[in-house]
């Protein structure tokens, strides 16, 4: 990343009051960038966007629906962003089940809106559309997926990614490319970190269990994904956005943000690691789901360390540790918004030093 590049740019996160949005608007803000979001409330009543005071540093802050089209195109209007990062969805495998109609609604035509908001705008120049690992037609092959695979998805939430990935890709090659706004789309992992609430995530289910005194019951402990700390896909998200804003072409387009081949690990060895880490923790497999889950997912990322120069700077042992690391400091009625930026710092120094 590059600090003077960010200096002063207005930028505009949906979806900030999220896990990733949120780690997302304090590092962006960090940097200089003056930062706008639009979202939903946090989605938990518990959440990273009250606990690190996200709303302190950012300019605007626009409670909306991103199925809102009137909403969308005017918080853009109003935030008059040169760069858009879209994060704004409905994120989880088991709710896109329950809520199928509101998946492809949020994650589809949300998606729609923000573009259509965007041909609209004389000034963005960047866009970064945050899809996901599972976009891919899972074969359950032992190697990494790369940007250039069928794109699929079993399940609603998947298969709405996969096609939020298509929507990108026909508004690029309609619109955006010829108004001179270059759009990219990210696939990260399994992230993991401080400040995860979520529901039906394994780490925020492996700490509610651990505080609750009672073992974590997992449905698949075989299935293997790829595990990175939330600060690796983000550094991605922003170093891929500096390069579209330099106008190049050919960074419009897919690009994996993975951990490396050690990192992707069964469900059962990151339980493992984790429970070494916490004292009095336990899980146990109940095989208990009736859904279908993939049981083999990894990505490969050569396309990003090779042009972007990105490459995953914490090993899982070390994220697990940053995790832990925080949930103890939240515990203790810690300054959190101070310890996010101090783990964003702590990263940056590693990136600093190669």
């Amino acid at each position: 990343m590059s600090r003077s590049f960010w200096q002063g740019k207005r930028v505009l996160v949906t979806g900030h009051t999220g896990f990733k949005g949120g780690w997302l608007s304090l590092w962006l803000h960090k940097s200089g960038a003056e930062v706008h979001g639009y979202a939903l409330p946090p989605p938990t009543s518990t959440n990273l966007f009250s606990v690190a005071r996200v709303a302190s540093v950012l300019k605007s802050h626009v409670t909306a629906d991103v199925r809102d089209a009137d909403a969308v195109q005017q918080a853009l209007r109003e935030a008059d962003p040169e760069i858009v990062f879209h994060l704004a969805a409905q994120p989880l495998v088991r709710q896109s089940y329950r809520e199928p109609v509101e998946t492809y609604a949020t994650n589809v035509m949300g998606t729609i809106n923000l573009l259509e908001a965007v041909r609209s705008s004389s000034n963005v120049r960047a866009v970064v559309n945050v899809t996901t690992d599972k976009c891919y037609d899972n074969r359950e092959w032992v190697w990494g997926y790369r940007e250039g695979e069928a794109l699929g998805g079993s399940d609603p939430y998947s298969s709405s990614k996969a096609c939020a990935e298509l929507v990108t890709a026909a508004y690029r090659a309609s619109f955006l490319a010829q108004a001179g706004v270059a759009i990219a789309t990210a696939r990260a992992g399994n992230v993991i970190g401080g400040g995860d609430w979520a529901d039906d995530r394994l780490v925020p289910d492996f700490f509610r269990a651990t505080h609750a005194g009672r073992p974590l019951e997992v449905r698949y402990a075989g299935a293997t994904r790829p595990w990175q700390h939330v600060l690796e896909p983000l550094s991605g998200y922003l170093l891929l956005a500096e390069h579209l804003a330099s106008g190049d072409p050919q960074f419009a387009s897919a690009w994996n943000f993975g951990p490396t081949d050690e990192d992707a690990v069964p469900v059962r060895q990151l339980l493992d690691r984790l429970v070494s880490k916490v004292e009095g923790a336990q899980w146990r497999e109940t095989g208990a789901s009736t859904l279908h889950e993939a049981g083999y997912l990894k990505l490969d990322s050569s396309k990003a360390r090779g042009l972007l120069g990105w490459r995953p700077r914490w090993a899982l042992d070390e994220a697990l540790d940053k995790t832990v690391a925080w949930d103890a400091v939240w515990r203790s009625g810690g300054d959190m918004q101070d310890f996010c930026l101090s783990q964003i710092e702590m990263y940056e120094g590693m990136a600093a030093h190669g």
